[in-house]
């Protein structure tokens, strides 16, 4: 197979368990490190699916990587290469694919809970479940539905936490590949952020970390589901 390639906007805010879901299952994958200065690939030539990460920027900014990263997207959503996207990388996708970004009304650091809003669209990504799951979150900004996708999750603090698009594409504000490795290293790099911001829907770095091993299991079981659905649809080898 064709390896996965998995954008990476911020030293740290690597693919975590994404690539070891990834590995488990055989598939090959490539990291363009664009913080890193890798440059962005002109076309899929070779590539199964394209993974983007999260990172601190705003998918609004004026960064020399972003419009490639934006048409690129466009580039595989139009050959039908599965896209998948983590909170950026859910915001990159829908500005690329006709929605916007923009403030969220509160900021959301920490676990919380998503809840699905269309049974029909989540069922194969999420299984038959309608009962609220627990996710991670770190984000002040949001997303718009992208014309043609349908909105499977969405949060207290936050309308659009999932779309899915003609089956194989899936943009997500939240974070299901987060390990305790990551969880901890977000939250040393991120204290200042956490100490500034005492809204609702901000945890504390003690809050966060309490009982990591068992969040984090659980979170995995549940990006096991989403991961699965979506290498469904990866280019085979020709």
């Amino acid at each position: 197979m064709h390896p996965v390639l998995i954008f990476r906007h911020s030293p740290t805010e690597g693919p975590g368990y994404f690539t070891t879901f990834l590995d488990r299952h055989g598939i090959p994958w490539k990291l363009v490190r664009i913080d890193a200065g890798d440059a962005v690939p002109d076309n899929l030539n070779g590539i199964s699916g394209v993974c983007l990460m999260g990172g601190p920027m705003s998918a609004n900014d004026d960064l020399p990587w972003i419009p490639p990263v934006l048409a690129l997207i466009r580039q595989a959503v139009s050959s039908d290469i599965p896209v998948i996207g983590h909170c950026l990388g859910g915001q990159l996708m829908a500005k690329a694919l006709g929605g916007s970004v923009s403030a969220n009304p509160v900021k959301e650091i920490g676990w919380g809970d998503v809840r699905i809003t269309d049974t029909d669209a989540a069922r194969p990504w999420l299984g038959d479940t309608r009962a609220p799951m627990r996710v991670f979150h770190w984000h002040g900004e949001t997303f718009s539905l992208p014309p043609g996708a349908t909105r499977i999750l969405d949060s207290a603090f936050c309308a659009n936490q999932a779309y899915v698009l003609n089956d194989r594409h899936i943009g997500m504000q939240c974070h299901v590949e987060m390990t305790p490795e990551l969880i901890v290293s977000w939250c040393d790099n991120g204290a200042a952020e956490i100490a500034a911001n005492n809204g609702p829907g901000v945890q504390s770095p003690g809050d966060i970390q309490a009982d990591l091993s068992a969040r984090t299991a659980q979170l995995h079981r549940l990006a096991d589901k989403i991961y699965s659905r979506w290498i469904q649809g990866l280019r085979k080898q020709s």
